[in-house]
């Protein structure tokens, strides 16, 4: 495990030439980053992790219900052995030529399995409650980390001079609230890689859509288009990207690490772009239909309203029914399901 970890935390790979872990240790004038600090992150990942399943029970679902959010999810499809059959080992989307041989099999139009499919998957969307929840949740959370972050780094001179911190780098003495924000932020990322496969992609926005606060619903994306375009194609690579690419190799010089992050930092701007290209679609949507509609980047996925688009089927079958079941099946007492969307 030594030798692993000495590979990994090899000085060559992660600081500049004719700079050595033991330059950064620690002194009673300064304080410097030491890589035993991000072990803090994974317990302090589960405690935030804990913090938010407190909150979404006794904060975000309080508030919820105070907005008149109802739990119910979406309609519910009526037990059949053999279309759930269908569903869970073969496919949840079936294609026409499937469609037409379960109409057969089960003397039902296809149009009646074609809705039983799409309430089925709707099924598994968890409810605009569950939704709420989480939307507040990390609402709350980047409400709480933007504003410390504003506080705090406005008081940073390097902000202002970036090519100041080059001179120093990578000497720069540690404070306790630089170190708070990069090891909460750490953190909270941790625990969404625990989280992420449960999660729902949901902006804070969508708060406001969840209650049905339509015009609130349209200020907060209108406001989250502007913040989002000026800070990721503006301030980002004008700023940012400047003095990591241009800054850094004029004053320091590349390492091998400079190079993997500058890489990561341009790959991530190439991602702020087309997310920029989504917000505008979007954008435009909203000013043709005069509100916000689905939303390209995660309604498509969980919205439990979706998939009304679907073809309307060919020319529904007879269905024969007997003592109360449909068909030959046997499966409903009340025929396939309602035909109400």
């Amino acid at each position: 495990m030594a030798g692993i970890l000495a590979w990994f935390w090899n000085e060559r790979f992660w600081l500049p030439h004719n700079v050595t872990w033991a330059d950064l240790k620690n002194t009673e004038e300064a304080t410097f980053p030491q890589a035993e600090d991000l072990y803090l992150a994974f317990p302090l990942a589960f405690c935030i992790f804990m913090v938010r399943l407190i909150f979404e029970r006794f904060i975000a679902k309080p508030c919820a219900i105070a907005l008149n959010i109802q739990a119910n999810g979406p309609q519910t499809a009526q037990p059949n052995a053999i279309l759930e059959k269908v569903f869970t080992a073969i496919t949840k989307h079936p294609d026409e030529k499937r469609l037409e041989g379960l109409s057969k099999q089960l003397d039902w139009d296809v149009r009646s399995i074609q809705r039983w499919f799409r309430q089925r998957r709707n099924q598994e969307k968890p409810s605009t409650l569950t939704r709420f929840c989480e939307s507040m949740w990390r609402f709350s959370f980047y409400l709480y980390v933007f504003s410390y972050g504003v506080r705090f780094l406005k008081q940073t001179p390097w902000l202002w001079n970036t090519r100041h911190c080059w001179y120093n780098y990578p000497y720069q003495p540690l404070t306790a609230d630089l170190h708070y924000y990069y090891i909460l932020e750490l953190s909270f990322y941790w625990s969404l890689m625990v989280s992420q496969f449960t999660d729902i992609k949901r902006k804070a926005a969508k708060m406001a859509n969840y209650a049905k606060f339509q015009k609130m619903c349209d200020l907060l994306f209108v406001m989250f288009a502007v913040v989002f375009i000026t800070t990721r194609l503006g301030i980002f690579p004008l700023w940012v990207l400047n003095t990591t690419l241009f800054e850094s190799w004029e004053i320091v010089g590349p390492y091998p690490s400079w190079w993997v992050f500058n890489l990561m930092l341009l790959l991530l701007q190439g991602m702020n772009c087309f997310w920029s290209y989504l917000i505008i679609k979007i954008a435009c949507k909203t000013v043709s239909k005069g509100k916000v509609s689905k939303d390209d980047r995660s309604d498509i996925e969980s919205s439990s309203e979706d998939e009304d688009s679907e073809p309307p089927g060919k020319k529904p079958h007879s269905s024969t029914t007997t003592n109360g079941t449909s068909g030959t099946n046997g499966y409903l007492l009340t025929g396939p399901c309602s035909l109400d969307d």
